[in-house]
């Protein structure tokens, strides 16, 4: 199978649990996630199958929400409850204070990465330092907070939708907040609601795509590839132009159907019969368009039969 699956990440699975899990329920073996979420998040986790897997890094840089719940007046080393506590205290402010101090953090800012954290440094994950009791130095990251909505506040919790950039981590967020409050903080619980077009409400658990297979339905929850692209123009090739279209040659302006594209930066192209071959981008020295990434497979169905 060739496309992208929604998958709603449940409360215990490591992403790359999920990965292993769709392996065995759709004996396919080329099958990759889309970036990591904790264990003890939930949410959306686009899972990338087939030649879908080379747009995997492109939805690891798209923007995201999360829905959280921020817990003042603790600290804690891994910046979560399910960490050790370093510090407590109570937390005496009013409403007003905090919500102040949280919309300040909307905009750029140099966040730290925490030490519980998948980065490398010196070749190590920063996780796998910090369960060995060391602590190294780690450079700030910009990041940008696009939006936080106030959903509940009910002190010693706020619960809020945070959107953001790429590289934003929300439990350092969390403990930042409570650290400009003068008190501490820590996420109490994180909810992945959208990554790049795809949707909480449009995800789907194992269980259902275990289902779906067996009801061979499956194919209704694939997204195709190109809908990643539609920010380029789409373009037809003649049918002549087959063979050099499906050799990875590139295109010059006689193999289109219809008129040439213009100079265009990059474009999203497909064979004469509408399949989607990838995206090319422009030549300006040769005016060819050249293959830039590749997603022609096999023709099949949406269900994974050969047409």
């Amino acid at each position: 199978m060739d496309g992208l699956l929604n998958v709603y990440k449940e409360r215990g699975f490591t992403s790359h649990d999920v990965v292993a899990k769709l392996r065995g329920i759709l004996k396919q073996k080329k099958i990759g996630h889309t970036g990591t979420l904790d264990p003890e998040a939930e949410g959306v986790l686009p899972v990338c199958l087939g030649k879908a897997t080379k747009v995997c890094g492109l939805l690891t840089d798209k923007d995201k929400e999360y829905r959280t719940v921020l817990l003042l007046g603790r600290e804690t080393d891994t910046q979560d409850v399910w960490g050790q506590t370093l510090r407590e205290c109570a937390v005496k402010t009013d409403e007003e204070t905090v919500e102040k101090a949280i919309m300040d953090f909307v905009g750029e800012y140099d966040q730290l990465p925490p030490m519980y954290s998948a980065l490398k440094v010196g070749g190590k994950k920063l996780y796998e330092l910090a369960r060995q009791g060391k602590e190294v130095e780690r450079q700030p990251r910009r990041v940008r907070i696009h939006g936080i909505e106030i959903e509940k506040l009910e002190l010693p919790r706020v619960t809020m939708t945070v959107s953001c950039s790429k590289g934003t981590y929300i439990r350092t967020l969390c403990h930042d907040i409570g650290k400009k409050l003068g008190f501490g903080g820590c996420m109490e619980s994180l909810v992945r609601t959208r990554v790049a077009q795809f949707c909480l409400e449009d995800a789907k658990s194992l269980g259902q795509i275990e289902a779906m297979r067996d009801a061979g339905t499956l194919g209704r929850a694939l997204t195709a590839v190109d809908t990643l692209f539609l920010s380029y123009p789409a373009f037809t090739t003649a049918k002549e132009a087959g063979k050099r279209l499906y050799n990875g040659n590139p295109l010059e302006p006689e193999d289109f159907c219809e008129t040439a594209p213009l100079e265009l930066e990059r474009i999203r192209i497909y064979d004469s019969e509408g399949w989607f071959i990838g995206i090319y981008s422009y030549d300006r020295k040769r005016k060819v368009y050249r293959p830039e990434t590749l997603f022609f497979t096999e023709k099949k169905t949406a269900a994974g039969e050969e047409t």
